[in-house]
């Protein structure tokens, strides 16, 4: 094979066969395939797309391009959860514990946060001591061992995705259905789990800005795992606004710690426990919603969840004196309150101008390898909804840097204050099994 024939019938909209899928996969993986030629053809399946059949061999070839993982010898259950991300997710540091506590297997691959959006992987390095870089040995013995781990994408795992995502990512190619889609599930289809569930976001401070394009998105890797035996579920959630109160890496840990003491946002706890009923189902655990439900209440009321949180932290080596005592976490030396000046309703808080006042703030990166400030970030005491009135304290930016008058200004037009409370945005959108 010639990969500009294969570049060539991609730019005529021209299915390609499996066969020329996987050539030009291992090909790139290998080295025998430059990035120039990679990239013309990327930039060929973003303009002219790829149909089910395409998008799923392409899925297979990325998975088959490094280890496949497997828990067959463990006596429980493995699901994986994946987020398309989002502002203020701190969803996996509750979630996670909170369904080991219950009784699944978790073997989770997170990543790091780029641009507004934030990573599970940073988060938890706000732990001293955290090691987010196990081997795959490593890892595969504490699952064993402890029936959860969490880590960093391995380079021994689907390494084909790790190479075009770096390559779409400096060339305008990543907002492509079935090349983020095909990146997803193999990812999840190479990490061994028997069931996944993904929350599917939409909206300003989402990749799909819309809930019709995240429904697309779904389906399509709801059909993947379909054709690959697995059981798949995609939530759709609204990202119009941030998920719970805190933005930052150590911020939303302690807002997640508060969260598996009892005390978590309603938001953020309606999404934990929807994806986590899910899993809990997927796992074999429980067989309906309802019952789901009481065991993760239980699991949170009785302490259990929040001790699954100490185990996975001091199994990858990490300080769990944290948990017991939030402020040991790092201090930002600046912080700036937003004042109310005006009554209403808060109609929107754009989750996007969030995210991109807390990266400025140092909380995130805007290229990959950017090194960020773990204690920068924001914290919300007001969301859409509310009603507010002039001398309130609607937020408070934190930051290492200085924080000028242009990020004041930025922050404090991501907030639109109404006279009438006419807001009537589902968190939950709808459910693709």
């Amino acid at each position: 094979m010639i990969i500009t024939d294969i570049i060539q019938k991609k730019k005529e909209k021209i299915e390609l066969s499996q066969d020329e899928i996987s050539f030009f996969v291992n090909g790139y993986v290998k080295g025998d395939i430059p990035d120039y030629q990679i990239s013309a053809l990327l930039m060929a399946i973003c303009l002219n797309g790829m149909n089910e059949e395409e998008t799923f061999n392409l899925t297979m070839a990325m998975r088959n391009s490094g280890d496949v993982l497997n828990f067959n010898d463990c006596n429980r259950k493995f699901v994986d959860k994946h987020s398309t991300g989002g502002v203020g997710d701190k969803t996996s540091l509750v979630l996670i514990p909170l369904v080991a506590s219950c009784g699944v297997g978790i073997a989770k691959m997170s990543g790091r946060g780029l641009g507004h959006t934030g990573g599970t992987i940073d988060k938890l390095e706000c732990f001293k001591g955290f090691n987010s870089e196990l081997s795959s040995k490593e890892f595969m013995r504490l699952v064993r061992n402890e029936g959860v781990a969490i880590t960093g994408q391995s380079d021994n795992l689907a390494p084909a995705d790790k190479l075009l995502y770096a390559l779409r990512d400096v060339t305008a190619t990543v907002d492509s259905i079935p090349l983020i889609a095909s990146s997803i599930m193999s990812k999840k289809l190479a990490s061994g789990a028997d069931g996944i569930v993904l929350d599917v976001t939409y909206g300003s401070g989402a990749f799909m800005k819309d809930a019709k394009s995240a429904m697309q998105l779904a389906s399509l890797m709801v059909k993947i795992g379909k054709k690959a035996q697995k059981n798949v579920s995609a939530v759709i959630s609204n990202m119009n606004q941030p998920l719970g109160y805190c933005i930052g890496n150590s911020l939303e840990v302690v807002e997640a710690i508060n969260a598996l003491s009892g005390n978590g946002p309603d938001d953020l706890m309606k999404l934990v426990y929807t994806l986590g009923s899910h899993m809990l189902i997927m796992g074999e655990v429980v067989d309906n919603t309802d019952d789901a439900y009481k065991l993760m209440q239980n699991a949170i009321s009785d302490g259990s969840a929040l001790e699954a949180l100490k185990n996975i932290i001091s199994a990858e080596g990490g300080d769990i004196s944290y948990i017991s005592d939030t402020d040991k976490f790092d201090k930002a030396k600046n912080s700036y309150e937003c004042i109310c000046h005006k009554s209403g309703y808060i109609c929107h808080l754009d989750a996007l101008k969030c995210g991109h006042v807390a990266m400025r703030l140092g909380a995130g990166r805007i290229k990959k390898g950017d090194k960020i400030d773990l204690s920068a970030g924001i914290i919300l005491n007001y969301k859409v909804g509310d009603y507010v009135k002039p001398g309130d304290k609607l937020s408070t930016l934190y930051s290492n840097y200085d924080i000028t008058d242009d990020i004041i200004s930025d922050f404090k037009n991501a907030y639109i204050i109404s006279d009438n409370n006419q807001v009537n945005e589902k968190l939950i959108y709808d459910v693709v099994n």
